[in-house]
């Protein structure tokens, strides 16, 4: 009874994000790989919260960084203004693990936010207005996020937004000449995560880093989802040995704590060192120290405790069992970052329901409907994996026969 009043109050008073018909899974709690719904009933989260948990839900390494950082202050000064101890050693210990031009971070409060912030300081650096993103890339749901989205009929529901937009397609080598003495900035997943974990191509990733320093236009990588060892690296860039000017990051940051930043180098960031504090760029809870005490215990798990090593491991564990899946079409994606692709949308759709009927939490991908997302929190253990499968097997088996 208590599950159906709060579906109905969930649909009366919580403003929905989409048209599709939401999960409303009715939650009790979360622990490690595992959710539970109101009637008892365990879920394997398989998607970590869409790239959120990647130390799990409610990490207790984590719960103690929060508990601890309550005892001394929450908010305390719009960010900036106040030193606070929590920004300085997550920001410290992040640049530590970056390369020697990604040495200075803006802390927000999301990942839509910090592709907004990247977007501004692009344009301070050079003047120019005219920006360069991908077909099937989702950047964020804010005006300036979403005007370098790569659907152009969903875009075009919004407009008037930022002008002199350019979509080109992603692994493209002719469609790089697009970029040109007129681009302010490019913005690029690196793994395209609503396309269907499309990986970037080696050369073609080389290239576009080649056409952004020739053009004088700033290269921005959106890490938001593939982040924070999703794909076996700290981020996704290192498999490649390009370096961008900007890196937007979020999600799995905080450890399900909400936080996002971009970072650059000390030249770039200081130019939103300008007269007047709300020229530049502004946050009240930017940097909030509940979620950058958070990020820095996510941050040490992810970097010392054997976590990055076994991540490529994990993720051929799943391969192995998608193999063994007739229905399976096609796997994509690097390390813990996958999809498994179908044959059509409706077998899709089925898949995931019968997933969900059966305790596991798949998601559908926002470009690419003929896949689901396999995204299970870093932490998850090989008999973890092997049971998400057999319930997985079982699931498709359901949908098709």
């Amino acid at each position: 009874m208590e599950t159906t009043q709060n579906r109905h109050l969930f649909k009366r008073y919580i403003a929905q994000a989409s048209d599709f018909e939401p999960f409303s899974l009715d939650v009790e709690k979360g622990e490690g790989v595992y959710v539970w719904d109101k009637a008892g009933k365990k879920y394997i989260d398989f998607i970590s919260s869409i790239c959120v948990n990647n130390v799990g839900h409610r990490n207790p390494v984590v719960l103690q960084a929060i508990e601890n950082q309550m005892q001394k202050y929450l908010h305390i000064m719009v960010y900036g203004e106040f030193i606070q101890q929590p920004q300085i050693d997550f920001a410290q210990r992040l640049c530590e693990n970056l390369p020697p031009q990604l040495q200075k971070i803006f802390l927000l409060n999301s990942g839509s936010e910090a592709i907004d912030g990247a977007i501004k300081l692009a344009r301070l650096q050079n003047g120019r207005g005219e920006i360069v993103s991908f077909r099937n890339s989702y950047h964020g749901s804010t005006v300036g996020a979403i005007s370098a989205l790569g659907n152009e009929p969903i875009r075009h529901r919004f407009d008037p937004l930022l002008p002199h937009h350019r979509l080109a397609h992603f692994n493209s080598l002719p469609d790089l000449e697009q970029i040109s003495e007129k681009t302010c900035c490019v913005i690029a997943e690196v793994v395209q995560s609503g396309g269907g974990m499309v990986e970037a191509d080696e050369v073609w990733m080389k290239k576009l880093r080649e056409r952004c320093t020739e053009t004088g236009a700033l290269l921005i990588f959106d890490e938001i989802q593939s982040g924070f060892g999703r794909t076996g690296k700290l981020f996704a860039f290192e498999h490649y040995g390009v370096v961008p000017d900007i890196l937007c990051i979020a999600k799995s940051m905080g450890g399900g704590m909400p936080i996002g930043a971009f970072v650059a180098s000390e030249k770039l960031m200081d130019l939103l060192n300008v007269e007047h504090p709300l020229m530049g760029h502004a946050s009240t809870f930017g940097g909030h120290p509940l979620s950058c005490a958070a990020a820095l215990a996510s941050l040490n798990l992810i970097l010392g405790n054997d976590i990055l090593p076994k991540v490529e491991e994990k993720g051929q564990r799943i391969r192995r069992h998608l193999e063994k899946i007739e229905a399976v079409k096609k796997v994509s994606g690097k390390g813990l970052f996958l999809a498994a692709h179908f044959e059509d949308e409706k077998t899709t759709a089925r898949v995931q329901e019968r997933c969900m009927a059966n305790g596991l939490i798949s998601f559908w991908l926002l470009f690419n409907h003929t896949a689901l997302a396999l995204t299970p929190p870093l932490t998850i253990t090989d008999s973890e994996i092997d049971t998400a499968m057999e319930i997985f097997a079982r699931s498709v088996k359901e949908a098709v026969q």
